[in-house]
């Protein structure tokens, strides 16, 4: 088990005193397009979870997807060697070099897959995963080591190998690795659907978090997240710069986590996805025990757990974070606006998503708090989201987005003034209770907020009344300093079909007209079933 605070870096072999650069993808190397049968496959293994709760089956996937995953990247290196200079191929230091895990004989996909249909699958499982970490000092305490255990069907075990030993099966080496990796980051968005509330502790939403993302535009410096749950947040940011052309190497991600469950799904995560990243766990989380104390991060993405009434506030009355006031110690969510406030470089920019209480309510000083905040011009914009778009709570939510210094140069000077946005129209159901955004909803509020940024001169800013309004701090002073963007956008202009209006009124009639004649031939249906009911009896 990894000792509490321990600085742990994910995506390389040898532990860094700093983040290393990542390894380089470029946007056409991602297989992005090879993969496209993630829900199939998803499907079939959760068929083999039989009785299984998600919350375990969660891990027993999981973990088997990311030892497959260093596997192959360790034994397309063996083939190289082999190829070059078969000496070479049984040394570790040959891929320690290149940041690739070595992986022991023992622990090879290959003898697993051999060895799938035998009733000690699960023991030699469990071998392997001692063997990874026994070689692997930055994957100590991380990997799930009860597949031997007897309450887990080892039929089901070996299936379920034979299942993801197909994954990446006819693509390129490189592409095969990146499927993994892309199937690792879906498999953890279903079981975080599976598992309901729990499941948004360690999964925000893809679409939330491509909004935060491309907001932001991390294309160089340091990323961090101060409840980085799965690293969600830090996969898309790669993704981000790797699609954009962006190089890669140039972001540092730095995290923590209070959660060790997930804090191992985050360190397998990022190292599926080849992201190096310094992430931290302790059980007292950022408040209590900031372990990156002297951070300033460019970019900060955060997803913090909504009106935490019992962190701890009252022990830390007198901390420097709280800038703008003391939060209550009923409430966090001025405490986590704050401590990424704190941890922002000089012209960096954060995106926070907070409970839509934060954005109005005026109890325990969290009013004083909000009014300090807009006048050290710190909030950039708002954007009122749609409801259903977390796994978590049902609980309507907002996005914060802070910036310490507005009139830098990079942009337009945005001093005095904070971009409304209402995006709580857009979105579709993707079943029946989770709403998603689609690229365009992404594309339609991302724009917005780079045009009213003054990102490029060619494309200029217009507020649009119903969605999006630039505000004077003058303005939001007359509103009590409430940030809710329906007050500022008012209402959206509605079409006039020039009909006039004699003819609507005449349509709407006739339409009523038929309503009630429906509603009386159902009354008689109903009333004929009902007498046949008293007949029958």
């Amino acid at each position: 088990m990894a000792e509490p605070g321990l600085a742990t870096s994910v995506g390389a072999a040898p532990v860094p005193s700093t983040p290393k650069k990542s390894k380089a993808r470029s946007a056409k190397n991602n297989g992005e397009a090879a993969l496209g049968y993630e829900a199939e496959l998803f499907a079939a293994a959760d068929k083999l979870r039989q009785n299984m709760e998600p919350s375990d089956y969660k891990h027993v996937v999981l973990g088997l997807i990311f030892l497959k995953h260093i596997s192959d990247s360790f034994e397309a290196k063996y083939a190289e060697l082999m190829a070059e200079d078969p000496a070479c191929a049984e040394d570790m230091d040959e891929y320690l070099a290149e940041n690739i895990f070595w992986v022991p004989k023992e622990a090879r996909w290959s003898h697993l897959k051999a060895n799938a249909k035998q009733p000690t699958i699960g023991k030699l499982v469990d071998e392997a995963m001692l063997a990874i970490e026994a070689k692997n000092t930055t994957l100590k305490g991380v990997l799930p080591k009860d597949y031997a255990r007897p309450a887990l069907n080892k039929v089901m075990l070996g299936e379920l190998i034979d299942l993801i030993s197909g994954i990446g099966l006819g693509t390129e080496e490189g592409q095969a690795r990146d499927v993994l990796g892309r199937v690792y980051e879906y498999f953890l968005s279903q079981f975080a659907g599976s598992e309901g509330k729990r499941g948004g502790e360690f999964y925000t939403p893809r679409s939330v978090v491509r909004v935060l993302v491309e907001m932001l535009e991390p294309y160089q410096g340091r990323v961090y997240d101060p409840c980085c749950g799965s690293g969600g947040m830090f996969v898309q940011s790669e993704k981000f710069v790797a699609e954009h052309g962006g190089r890669i190497g140039d972001i540092a991600v730095y995290g923590q986590e209070s959660n060790y469950t997930t804090w191992r799904l985050c360190m397998m995560n990022l190292a599926v996805r080849g992201i190096d990243a310094e992430i931290h766990w302790n059980s007292e989380g950022s408040f209590h025990k900031d372990e990156l104390k002297d951070l300033k991060a460019d970019f900060i993405l955060a997803n913090p757990p909504f009106n935490v009434s019992d962190w701890g506030g009252e022990r830390l009355r007198d901390d420097v974070r709280w800038r703008y006031g003391i939060p209550p110690t009923g409430n966090a969510n001025f405490a986590w606006l704050q401590h990424i406030v704190h941890h922002l470089s000089p012209k960096g920019t954060a995106g926070v998503v907070l409970a839509n209480g934060s954005m109005s309510s005026t109890q325990s000083g969290e009013g004083d708090i909000r009014k300090a905040m807009l006048e050290a011009d710190v909030v950039d914009c708002m954007i009122a989201l749609p409801g259903q778009l977390f796994y978590s709570t049902q609980i309507p939510a907002c996005l914060w987005f802070l910036a310490r210094n507005k009139g830098n140069g990079k942009f337009r000077d945005r001093r005095g003034e904070v971009l409304f946005i209402d995006a709580r129209n857009l979105g579709h159901l993707v079943d029946r209770t989770r709403r998603e955004f689609s690229d365009d909803d992404v594309e339609k509020i991302t724009g917005t907020y780079h045009a009213w940024r003054g990102a490029s001169e060619d494309i200029e800013y217009e507020d649009v009344p119903g969605f999006c309004k630039s505000a004077t701090l003058e303005k939001i002073k007359e509103h009590g300093y409430v940030l809710t963007p329906g007050r500022y956008v008012g209402a959206a202009v509605e079409e006039d079909d020039d009909t006039p209006f004699s003819e609507r009124f005449a349509m709407l009639r006739e339409k009523l007209d038929d309503q009630f004649e429906e509603a009386e031939k159902l009354t008689a249906l109903i009333r004929e079933k009902l007498a046949g009911v008293l007949a029958d009896a």
